[in-house]
């Protein structure tokens, strides 16, 4: 087969996805990286419908590269992730608004297209937590205590664009991310961005089977194949507090090989094995989901 990758800058020298290309390459398939963010683009021929399998995005939220996978699904080719699906997980309110209303266990969510508008957020809802909605990798996320703390944050967020809102999940300091490849979960416990703690390593843990269902429900949701999901044990329960599309995949075994078998497949099948739900779903969380065919419970404290 041959596949275009498209890789940002940011990822030039990243573990994922170069091992993944290599992989690919090694089992005799044809790669072709293009690096949005650092190429002149020659837009009226850079897609060339029927030259590849399956386009692949793995850059930064904003960056150019999902322009130019959603110019290749127009044309008729293959992504992995679904564009559409990319399209709806990388603005963070979109997401919060489609999630919320399919049934996920998110926090309420505000959406502000300037930080002083943050003011009008009432006082019962802080502590907040402030992102840009197009954030990624942690940028820019804040733990705002109070108003008067927002009040001094409000140049830092400045230039920031559009910003979401949401209240803050007490936790223990430590978040699960769970990783979706190949119809598989796993799951690792690591630092919260809010709590750094360089003690704190990232490790592999058993998957209860709550979670596994959150994370499922968040691939039907979404349509989504290859992602990650952040989750909070809150007080009433695990929250939802991100979603990504072409994660890290760290502590997953063998994830190299993993991700590129999951690639050849949907490129094989024509793309996502789960398109986005078309509707919204009225159900109490946490909602009943069957749990893909395979959920792995990994063990080990290994980083």
């Amino acid at each position: 087969m041959r596949l275009c990758f498209l890789v940002e800058e940011h990822y030039r020298h990243d573990g994922m996805p170069n091992e993944v290309i290599r992989q690919l390459t090694a089992w005799g398939h044809g790669v072709d990286v293009v690096r949005p963010g650092g190429s002149l683009l020659r837009m009226t021929e850079v897609v060339d419908a029927g030259a590849h399998d399956a386009w692949v995005l793995k850059t930064v939220s904003g960056g150019p590269g999902l322009t130019l996978l959603e110019a290749a699904a127009a044309a008729g080719t293959t992504t992995v992730n679904d564009a559409r699906s990319i399209r709806g997980v990388r603005d963070k309110a979109l997401a919060a608004a489609l999630g919320r209303g399919r049934g996920l266990p998110l926090p309420p969510t505000y959406a502000v297209a300037r930080p002083e508008l943050l003011r009008e957020v009432p006082a019962a809802e802080y502590p907040l937590v402030v992102k840009p909605a197009d954030g990624s990798s942690g940028r820019a996320v804040h733990l705002v205590s109070s108003p008067e703390r927002l009040e001094s944050l409000l140049p830092v967020l400045a230039g920031e664009g559009l910003l979401i809102a949401q209240p803050y999940v007490p936790n223990s300091g430590t978040d699960i991310k769970v990783y979706a490849v190949g119809g598989e979960l796993f799951a690792t416990e690591r630092c919260s961005p809010l709590h750094p703690d360089p003690s704190v390593r990232e490790r592999r843990v058993p998957l209860s089977a709550e979670v596994a269902a959150i994370a499922a429900q968040v691939g039907a949701v979404y349509g989504l194949d290859l992602y990650g999901v952040d989750v909070l044990l809150g007080p009433d329960g695990p929250v939802v507090v991100d979603v990504n599309d072409f994660p890290s995949f760290r502590q997953v075994p063998d994830a190299a090989a993993r991700v590129a078998r999951a690639v050849l497949e949907l490129a094989r099948a024509g793309g996502s094995a789960q398109p986005p739900a078309p509707a919204p779903v009225a159900l109490p969380y946490p909602r009943p989901l069957s749990i893909p065919a395979q959920v792995s419970a990994v063990g080990g404290d290994g980083a």
